[in-house]
């Protein structure tokens, strides 16, 4: 019987053209969707069109290197798997840039094994972080509002936050397509209290949004407030 093959999308970054075809060909054994690109500008191209799951880069690219074209990719996305192709003289400068986040590097050349124990690494990592993914939120510029644990991160750093800030990202979040109307917020944050409390509100909005994306929390004229992606 013919293993099913992945339905994750598989993106192959390489310049040498045959070494490129040789492993895409071996790589549909596993995977119904792969792309290739011969530079990091064609792979960027095919990342913000296609949106691939898991990416596999050779590190010497012509013009924009792949560590270049990750470092992009992580400005906004620490999701997406990514296994690096690199020489011996390559792997100190990869243990040196943590902020790649890479599922593993690979010194060519790469066997058909290892490059197969690599990529189903990758899909045990994506595999695993489905399962919390609910409640982690991606904002943008590296944000993240972990609603489990009412955790705002910022580059994988937890950001400080008050009290009352944890109680309304923690509202405003559960439900991100929901204009919350001011009465609503100051009725769950400040039912217990005698302080003023629109003033109260404004003053938390305003120390909020210096700590977010600029436009995260958007006020709804006349309705409320809510969060925007």
């Amino acid at each position: 019987m013919e293993k099913k093959k992945s339905m994750y999308k598989l993106l192959y970054v390489e310049d040498e053209t045959e070494v490129r075809r040789n492993y895409v060909e071996y790589l549909k054994r596993f995977f119904d969707t792969i792309y290739e690109a011969k530079d990091a500008q064609d792979a960027l191209r095919i990342y913000k069109t296609k949106h691939p799951t898991i990416l596999i880069i050779d590190i010497n690219l012509p013009g924009m290197s792949g560590i270049e074209f990750l470092q992009k990719i992580r400005e906004s996305d620490h999701t997406t798997r990514a296994i690096m192709l690199t020489a011996n003289s390559d792997v100190e400068t990869l243990l040196n840039a943590s902020e790649l986040k890479l599922t593993k590097y690979l010194v060519k050349p790469v066997s058909r094994s290892d490059l197969k124990s690599a990529i189903e690494l990758a899909q045990e990592e994506i595999h695993n972080f489905s399962i919390t993914s609910n409640t982690i939120i991606k904002m943008k510029d590296s944000y993240y509002w972990d609603q489990e644990n009412k955790q705002l991160m910022h580059q994988d750093v937890v950001d400080t936050l008050t009290r009352k800030e944890i109680e309304l990202l923690s509202l405003l979040f559960s439900n991100i397509n929901k204009i919350f109307s001011s009465d609503d917020i100051i009725y769950e944050l400040w039912y217990d209290s005698d302080e003023p409390r629109g003033d109260a509100l404004k003053t938390l909005i305003k120390g909020l949004r210096r700590k977010l994306p600029e436009g995260t929390i958007k006020n709804v004229f006349g309705v409320g407030y809510k969060i925007e992606l």
